[in-house]
Formats: structure tokens, sequence, C-alpha cells
């Protein structure tokens, strides 16, 4: 196993830090003066056009001398001995063979002669006006940040108007660089001057809208082809050209390019407004049968008002969740036209995967997401995936060291014959014609040698499983002796190891592979470490240094990437330049592996996803529902999204960043400036407690240097290369890294309330995401740019207990969220915090935190028919032509609605039929709980632990958990009503019969109530009776119990009594 520095392990608070060699020996985390060259020891020396010191490599500032470095260039490597970075020629070196041809220009930095140097004016932001002494910060990493990652977030620093800021950091300056590609951009590099940096225009240097393309001339053809850089002016004056022109000679790509990479599509009216029409007569049905209702009372009052009081609660809930899906729109996405803007200079992604668990999460499955991950089609330098193991399980590490290995000869094997999905257990088991669409003659070798292969990988997982079942005594140990340092899971250090990148070995190809990082942040006792919203800022942080991505893809570790192009499509979204810069995150539905084909358990959940989400991306977009979601850095960050309206002139790039900071006002100029570059006269700020001072941002995003600076990056969709893409990084940012997953880190900081996932709630994705529209971000709902292959798939807890416990834990969520600070029934309404949700989107948030408490009004109307059967009396006062005909009416307009529902969205009759009847057994049972549960944590303060779902492994017999029973509480009210409306419709019939019952018409009416309850609950019904169609003896045995106690009632009522009145008996004797 190839990687950078070993298992970097340590805690910040205890000034603790080692690196523990994963294969051989302990060795000390390297360090280097930056003034002596790493071969020959002398001194590097300044460079030739300056007094700084000379810096050979601008990827990674080896500290080499030039004479060492021209004679690396002359006769050794010509390479960097650390980063392998091929050296560039510096201003008065000599040219080797291997140096691009520059026309007689001698010099890199006449090489941005075409750069267009922004005007010189007194709006810069440079290190007097943050606050702060940027010579005070001594950290390597942070210079690295500031100048030699130019790319995304850090490009404001190069600009001319803040070479005070470059200046004032010392001496030992790194170049900006932008590597050269593979499609033959130009490579390029400033001077050691940090005052010469230039920005670049983006419409000269990448033609129309940063678009990076290129015309493939035949060469008996044209003679001269456009080069990739050129724009439509540079373009004709190679042609000969001399005055304007522009189209006709150029070919159609560029006509496309500047079309939008996605549009809205909205539904046919056909289809819509007939659905629009009958949401409005059922409102109309609805409020005449409630007034029906309120004016005719029953006999039995109590189950009158019961009743009516249900049904009014139900019609709210019903307007709430229905209204927000008065404009559904599908999303479409264009690869082409982004392949065409952007080529392969996207955006870089860091993709978080979170596993806690080993036991109930198995190695294997989270092994097959990290290859799928790894295998993506996307740019590898863009790609880096971070494992976040917050159990500190050795299990895992060692899983996914095996999982790194694997992946070079899995990742080329994907991409050479583009096979989907790429999760290897998946691709394995599907049943189709694997030779569908093979041309190549070596694929049947191949794809039979990989399947060994993996087989061996999985006998490989299999055994580390199986060792760690029995825990030495004095705890697992490293492979060169040393102890895990995560043997105690509650207190440990942090723990960093990476396994791949461009400097963590290559493919059996040769060819490099995404970073894969390996993360287990600090864990003490006495902290609050917040459950999985915890490790997930954390991972934020650690990226933040490490690579820095302007674009965060989050997975639970059991779901893996179904489609390999999913994040292209999303790039569509994010990097539009007319919108992208206004949406928060992209959200992928929800789709599963291993559910039983009638779907018993309503584990698929389309009607939320494919009916509720697409309403709601009409409106501000979907919800963030946990997993399958592209975030924008920005967003996670607090940031608020750019404003429509001009102020000064001038379009903000970002508005009021939080409401604590709502103070500063930024106005910045057109995008080809800097991201931050400021007039003074637009910044409003108060003297003495400025925004812009670093102890401020450190209050918000800790006491890390390097973590704050990377906040201010630019979130622009330019193809700019961004800090991820370097070929390495500096071993030095570790002990950094270390500190931003320390768990004393986020103490006094916005971290979790404004800042990261939102703590507060075991649903933080719910509150997370509503924070974000709360600012006034939009989400994307990206439905249909994958309609036959789901981008993302999971396994689901097919289990009846197991589903039961995740609806629990889902709702207890939603009550915590209606409690809280954060309930959207009061927050947001006045001020910064709210002012950017609607009024639909707001209604839907209030429909996703009170919808437990549906389950008081439920409970109550499904024991209303049997308590109706068993008193002899009903809800309403006679079965009438009046009431029959608002009934009749009320269950057509729920039914057509449906139907109209199902016929828009693609949602079968069966799916949605499944959804109402899991609706009235969870609302039943975990809703209940649920409600219970968080009354005691926000009342008494008591805690309920998180059960983490177990996930299968995918050698099981299919669908066996299906039908294991494990015993719950939660199962306790729904066997109770099965139990309760049976004996109530065998009173109500034996009461008939043996009493001559008058009216049959209300014993139909009370039965066909109690037969609409049962019918509801058959699933919950069938999951109990299991594989053998046998009640287990525990449901019997509580089944007797609750006849008994209901059959108490029934005599009490004497249904078999007399029903006349006459003389007693004594009185009028036996022959009366």
């Amino acid at each position: 196993m190839e990687s950078t520095t070993g298992l970097v392990a340590g805690s910040h608070n205890r000034k603790e830090l080692v690196v523990i060699s994963v294969d051989e020996e302990r060795e000390p985390l390297p360090s280097h003066a930056a003034g002596i060259c790493q071969i020959c020891s002398d001194d590097v020396g300044p460079s030739h056009e300056s007094s700084q010191l000379f810096i050979a490599c601008i990827e990674c500032g080896y500290p080499v001398c030039r004479s060492c470095y021209e004679y690396e260039r002359k006769e050794g490597s010509r390479a960097c001995p650390r980063c392998k970075t091929v050296y560039m020629r510096h201003k008065g070196s000599p040219r080797v063979d291997t140096d691009p041809e520059e026309e007689e220009i001698d010099d890199i930095d006449n090489e941005l002669r075409d750069i267009v140097q922004q005007p010189q004016s007194d709006n810069n932001w440079n290190s007097k006006t943050l606050g702060f002494d940027a010579e005070s910060v001594n950290s390597s990493l942070m210079k690295r940040h500031l100048y030699l990652n130019s790319g995304y977030g850090h490009a404001y620093f190069g600009s001319p108007n803040h070479s005070d800021a470059v200046s004032d950091l010392g001496s030992n300056t790194i170049q900006p660089s932008v590597p050269a590609s593979e499609t033959g951009k130009k490579s390029f590099s400033s001077s050691i001057d940090g005052s010469e940096c230039r920005m670049l225009d983006s419409y000269k240097d990448n033609g129309y809208g940063n678009v990076a393309w290129k015309v493939k001339c035949d060469r008996d053809g044209e003679a001269n082809a456009v080069s990739v850089n050129m724009g439509g002016m540079e373009a004709m004056q190679l042609r000969g050209g001399g005055h304007d022109y522009f189209p006709e000679e150029l070919p159609s790509p560029l006509d496309d390019a500047r079309q939008p990479l996605s549009r809205k599509v909205h539904f046919a009216m056909g289809l819509i407004q007939p659905y629009r029409l009958l949401i409005v007569l059922r409102l109309l049905v609805l409020a005449f049968f409630l007034r029906y209702r309120f004016l005719n009372p029953a006999d039995s009052r109590p189950l009158w008002l019961a009743s009516v009081v249900c049904e009014v609660w139900f019609a709210v809930s019903w307007i709430l969740d229905q209204f927000p899906k008065w404009n559904p729109i599908n999303r479409e996405t264009n690869l082409g036209r982004l392949q065409l803007r952007y080529g392969e200079a996207l955006d870089a992604v860091d993709l978080f995967v979170s596993t806690v668990d080993p036991g109930k999460e198995p190695p294997l499955t989270t092994a097959n997401t990290l290859l799928s991950i790894l295998a993506m089609d996307y740019p590898v330098e863009k790609l880096n995936c971070y494992l976040s193991d917050d159990g500190a399980s050795k299990l895992t590490f060692d899983a996914v060291n095996e999982t790194s290995e694997f992946a070079k000869k899995w990742v080329p094997f994907c991409k050479k014959f583009a096979v989907e999905p790429r999760a290897p257990e998946a691709y394995f088991a599907q049943k189709t014609d694997f030779l569908k669409g093979q041309v190549q003659s070596s694929f049947v070798n191949e794809r039979r040698n990989m399947k060994k292969e993996y087989e061996e990988f999985k006998v490989r997982i299999n055994h580390l499983v199986s060792d760690f079942q029995n825990v030495p005594e004095d705890g697992w140990t490293m492979a060169d002796g040393s102890y895990w340092p995560g043997n105690n899971a509650r207190d440990h250090p942090g723990m960093i190891q990476v396994f791949l990148g461009p400097s963590g070995g290559k493919d059996v190809e040769g060819n490099a592979l995404p970073r894969l990082v390996y993360v287990s942040r600090e864990k003490r006792p006495g902290f609050n470490h917040h459950k999985k919203a915890g490790a997930m800022n954390a991972l934020i942080r650690v990226s933040a240094l490490l690579t820095n991505a302007p674009h965060i893809l989050n997975l639970d570790c059991d779901h893996y990437v179904n489609a390999s192009s999913a994040l292209r499509h999303a790039m569509c979204f994010l990097m539009e330049p007319s919108t992208g810069q206004k949406t928060a995150f992209v959200q992928f539905p929800q789709r599963f592996d291993g559910v039983d084909r009638s779907d018993r358990y309503a584990n698929h959940n389309t009607v939320f996803f494919d009916i509720n989400l697409r309403g709601l991306d009409g409106i501000q977009g979907p919800v963030y529902v946990g997993t399958g979601c592209c975030f924008r850095r920005h967003a996670l960050y607090g940031f608020s999204p750019l404003k429509d309206k001009k102020i000064g002139g001038r379009q903000p790039w970002f508005g009021e960043l939080s409401r604590t900071n709502s103070s500063l006002k930024q106005k910045v100029s057109p995008s080809t400036s800097p991201l931050f570059t400021m007039d003074a006269g637009d910044v409003e700020m108060n003297e003495n407690e400025s925004l812009l001072n670093l102890k401020r941002f450190e209050r918000r995003f800790g006491g890390s240097p390097t973590l704050v600076l990377s906040t201010f990056q630019e979130d622009s969709s330019s193809p700019a290369p961004y800090s991820s893409s370097s070929s390495s990084w500096d071993a030095s940012c570790l002990p950094e890294a270390i500190q931003v997953i320390s768990c004393g880190y986020e103490t006094d900081t916005e971290w979790g309330t404004e800042i990261g996932w939102i703590y507060g709630s075991v649903t933080e994705d719910i509150l997370t995401g509503f924070k974000m529209h709360c600012r006034g971000w939009r989400s994307v709902y990206c439905h249909l740019a994958l309609p036959h292959r789901p981008a993302f798939k999971g396994r689901a807890p097919i289990n009846l207990s197991d589903r039961l416990e995740q609806i629990l834990r889902w709702a207890l969520g939603s009550v915590e969220i209606l409690f809280s600070r954060y309930s959207p029934l009061w927050y947001g309404w006045m001020g910064g915090n709210g002012g950017g949700l609607k009024l639909l989107q707001r209604m839907a948030y209030v429909n996703t935190v009170v919808y437990p408490f549906t389950a008081f009004p439920l409970i109550v109307y499904c024991t209303l028919p049997a308590l109706c059967l068993l008193s002899d009396q009903f809800i309403i006062p006679s079965i009438s032509t009046v009431s029959a005909i608002w009934f009749v009416l009320l269950f057509i307009s729920i039914f057509a609605s449906a139907f109209l529902e199902m016929r828009w969205s693609g949602v079968s009759m069966e799916e949605w039929w499944r959804n109402e009847q899991f609706w009235v057994i969870g609302g039943v049972s975990a809703h209940l709980y649920a409600v219970f549960q968080g009354l005691l944590k926000v009342v008494v303060g008591i805690d309920t632990n998180f059960t983490v779902t177990a996930k299968t492994a995918d050698e099981e017999e299919e669908f066996e958990e299906l039908y294991l029973f494990k015993w719950t509480t939660l199962l306790i009210p729904p066997t109770t009503l099965i139990a309760l409306n049976a004996i109530g419709i065998a009173a109500g019939i034996a009461n008939a019969i043996n009493n001559g019952y008058a009216e049959w018409s209300a014993l139909i009416g009370k039965v066909f109530f109690a037969f609409w309850v049962l019918v509801h609950l058959y699933p919950f019904l069938k999951g109990m009776m299991g594989k053998n169609t046998r009640m287990p003896t525990l449901v019997i045995v509580w089944s007797v119990l609750l006849a008994s106690i209901l059959s108490l009632i029934w005599v009490k009522t004497s249904p078999f009594g007399l029903t006349t009145t006459g003389p007693s008996a004594e009185d009028c004797g036996v022959r009366c």
C-alpha cells in the first residue's frame, strides 16, 4: 500500500502527534527548512530577479537551490523530488529540449502578456484591510493556500489589487500556476513577485463564457485550426481577418455552448390543469363536509366530537401537504453542452462517506460504496473521497486499506469498458446481458479475471471480519506493533490516513487515482460529539485544508454510485452561469436494492420522492433528505446567495454572511474581478467591530488560520483549476488537520448553529436544508436527468421492526425541530434569517415537523369503529341521503386527486396504496412514540439514543430479512387496534343477529369503517405472521390478553341483554 505519510494520529489539546507507518515502522513527521536545499544542503539563495528565496517547484515549494534545479533539468529526472511535478523553466535558466516552444520569448513572465490587467484602484482587500498582520500567521500551508493555489478560493490574492497582501507575507512566496491540461491548454505561471500576478480575462483567454472549445479541422481542408483557448476574435485574426468578425466562419458548437446546461420541463397543461382544478374542488367539498359535520351532531356527543376534531386535523394536514405540490416540474440536463463549455475543467468535488459501526454497517458494503466513487466518470484530479469512521474501528481502517489496493484494478477496468454500475457487488449480481454494448474482444476474459479478483477481495474482507470477532485483551495493534489509537471508541485521538491520490500510487495501467482519505475525529469523555452532524462538520474542515473543493457530495456508507455520470449531471446545475450561483445543493432521489417486489413496507417511498419533491422543486427546491446530495461549500459555510438586484451598479456575489454578520454589505466588481475585491466606499462597517478582522472569523470558523483563509474562496462556475488538482500537498498541513478534527475545536464557534450541518436534531439533514432555504438559497431536484439509471442506490431496512425504528428516528427528529429555536413555525419570519423562505416552502417545512402529531387523531379515528360497534352508537346521527352524498363526494375527490397525481408523476397504484397503508401503520406506532420521546427530551431533558439502522450484506438469502421477526414495543399499538376492531366487528354482527338489528344500513357503515382500518393495517399483520404464516407466540399472548380485557368491557355493556322494559319476574311470576 502506497500512501503519503502513513496514519497520522494526535490530539491538538494534548499536543500529541504521531505518524504510524501502516506497513513497517514509525517515522517522524517530515519537516524541511525553507532556506536549505534538500539535495546538496546548501542555502537555496535568492531568485534571479529579486531578493526572495528561489522556488524551484511551483506546486509544492520543495526547497532546491538553483544549481541543483538546473542540474536536475539538464541531467536528472527534470521533476521535483517530492511531488514529481515536471520543473518549469524560470527566468535566466537555460532551455532544455522538453521546454515548449515560446517564439523568442525568454521569460515565463511574458507568457502572460495576453492576460488583461485589472484596473488599479483603491478597492483593495489586503492584509491591512483584514485587520491583522499576515506575517504573524506562520503556517507554510497557509502560504500555500495564499499563492500556490491560485484557482478556487484563492485567486483573489493573485490580483495586482492585492500586491500588498502578498508582499506582507514575507519573502518565501510561491508562484501561482495553472497546470497544462490534456486538451492542449497553455501552461503558464506568474513571476515570483506577487505584485505581477494578474487575473485572467475569461472571455479573452477561454472564449465565450469560459468555454474551452476546439475545432477539429481536416488536414486536407482548412489549414488553420482554432486553438482550444482562443476566443472568436483571436480565431478571426488567425484566419487573416482584420475587422469585426463573428460566427459565420466559426463552427456551430459555439452556438450550442451559449445554451443553458439544464432546463425546466413543465408538465403538459392537459395533465396539470385538471389536477389543480380538482384540488380546488376537493377543498370546497371538504369545507362543505366539515360544515355538515359541525351542524349535525350525533346522539353520542363524545364520539361525534372526537371524530370532528380528528377530521379537522386531517384537513389541515392535507392542506399543508397538498398545496406545496401545486406547481410540480421536471428538469433535464445536457451533458453535451457541459462538455463543450468546460471540457474536463469541471469544479472539484469532495465526496463524504460516513460510517459508525462495522457490525451494523458491513465493511463490504462500505467498500463497494468507496469503489463506486473512485470509478466515477469525472476528472481524477477533481475527485476526492473522504471516509468518516466515527467508531474508530481498526476493522474499517483495514477494510479501507484493502479497498484502496483493489481499486487499482477495479477502476481501470470500469473506465476501459464503461461498465455500469461501478460497485462490483451490484455489477456482478446483475441478471442482464453483460455483453450488451461491449465491442472489445478482450472484455470477456478481463471480466472473468476481474470477477475472480473481486471474489478474492471479498474473501479477504470476510477474513478481516472474522478476525475481529475476538478482540485481544490488550487491544488491537498496527503492522509495526504500535498501539491502535482507536481501541477505545469513546476516548481516542484524531486519525488521518491518505491511501490514494496523485502521490499515493497509481492503478495497474499507470494512471492516477482519486484521493481516498480515512478520517476519524477525536473523541473524549465529557464532549458532545453531535453524532453524524458532528462527523460531517469535521470532514468539512479537514477537506478544506487538504483539497478545498467548491462542492461536497455526501453519501451514506450503504449508498453506492449507480450512474458514474451523476456528478456531471449535478454540475449542469451548479456550474450553470445564470442560476448556478443561487443553487445551494442538488438533491438526487433515493432508490433501493433488495426490496421485495410488492414493497410491503413502502421502502421505495416513491410518493415522497416522485411527487412531493417534484412539487417543491417548482417553489424553492426540494428538502435535503440526508444522502445523495451535492452541496455548494459556500452554502454550508453560512453565506447567502447572489442577489438579483444590483447595488451601485455592481452585482454582489454574496449577500449577508449570516444574521450575526449582517453589518457587512458586500459589493464587488464584475465577475472578471477577484471575488472579494472591494472598494473602500462600498464597505459599511463599524470601525470597532470589523467583520474583516481575523479574530472575528476565528470566532465563526475556529482557531485555524488556514481554515479561515480557505473560506475566502471564489465560488464561481469558471473552469479555473482548483487547489485539489495539485499533484501533492505538504505534510505540514497534517498537524493543523488534526487540530480541526479535535473534540474541542467547535467550542465557542458557529459550527453546528450557523455553519455546516446544524445540530439539535437526529434529522440534521432537514434542519441543514431549512437553514439554507431561509438564507435565500434554492435547491434543485435532479430527477429526470437519469431516467433509466438512478444516480445512487442503497439498501433499505425491509424488516418490519427495523423499518419502524427508522420511521421513529425520522419522526423524532421532526419533533425535535418543532420545539427548537429553528422551528419553521416561528424561525425567520422577520429579519435576515428567513427572508429568503417562500410561503409555500415554509408550509412544506411546517408539514415536515408537525406530521408526527397526526398519530393522536389517527389512533382515535382507528379506534372509533370498534367503540361504535361495541356501544351501538355512531359518529353521525343517521345515514341519510345528504350525509351519504357528502361522504361519497369526499371519497371521490380523494381518489380522483390521487389518480391525477399518479398520472403526472408516474407513480403506480400499488405504490400509492402501499404509501397510504404505511402512513397509517407508522402513524399509530412510530409517530406516537416519537412524540412522547420528543416531549421527554424537550421538557425533562431525557435524551434518546441514536440507533444505526442495520445494513444487510449482499450475500444473504434474498428477502430473508423480510420474514425475520424482532419484537419491539412499536408493535403494541397496531396490534391493539387490530384486535380491537376485530372484536368490534364480531360484537356488532352478534348484536344485530341476536337483537334483530333494526338499521342494517348503520351496521354496514360501522363494519365498513372497521374493515377500512384493518385493510390499512394488513401489511403489519402480514409482517407479524412471518414466513411460516403463523403468529409468533408473544403476539398470540398479547392478543389474548387484549381480547380478554375488551371482552370484559363488552360484557359490561350487555349487548345480549334484554332490550325491552317491563315488570320484574318476581312481581309477575313464572307464568306471567
